[in-house]
């Protein structure tokens, strides 16, 4: 059976598996539980086009609503989007905004009360396999790490630079990462 022959069981959304056949900038590409048996650490992924906001998140917003029902808020970076506005009217319907420190890599969807989902945030300028890859770890419920490891396993995103030698300032989070003690303060 094909993922359009799969039924459509109202309340959840259809697999989509990891073969989508054509990943590309804008496409909601998700995986939603709506039981308490949520075993991954996100329950899908999204692409955006850009990183204006008011362009992008009504057909997300949509596109979750068609499967799932009225989404009441989406909580996002603010550092991550143009313009983040407080609310929006999306079909007809006010969803509410919320600016979290939650990174640029994820976005945080509410339907109704206590129903929360936490999408991967795939970079607009992602190359298409990049994003590919890391749309399909995301809908992995096997797969554990966070979404920044996600997309930088992936290619989606660059790691991050490693600090110059000798550069840092001695911490126990520097001892950790680099497995030396941290000098002792005179």
């Amino acid at each position: 059976m094909s993922p359009s022959d799969a039924p459509n069981t109202p309340g959840l959304l259809p697999d989509t598996g990891t073969g989508h056949p054509e990943v590309r900038p804008g496409t909601a590409l998700v995986r939603l539980e709506t039981t308490h048996d949520r075993r991954g650490v996100l329950d899908g992924a999204w692409w955006p086009r850009s990183r204006d906001i008011r362009a992008e998140l009504p057909a997300l917003v949509s596109a979750l609503t068609e499967h799932i029902g009225p989404v009441t808020r989406v909580g996002l970076d603010a550092g991550a989007w143009e313009q983040l506005p407080t609310r929006m009217v999306i079909d007809d319907r006010v969803v509410h905004l919320d600016s979290f420190p939650v990174g640029d890599d994820t976005v945080l969807v509410t339907r109704g009360d206590q129903d929360h989902f936490s999408l991967l945030v795939i970079p607009p300028d992602a190359a298409p396999d990049a994003a590919h890859a890391a749309m399909a770890a995301a809908v992995r419920a096997d797969d554990a790490r966070p979404a920044e490891q996600i997309l930088i396993d992936t290619g989606a995103t660059p790691p991050p630079p490693e600090p110059a030698p000798g550069s840092g300032s001695g911490t126990a989070e520097e001892a950790a990462r680099t497995g030396r003690n941290p000098e002792p303060e005179a």
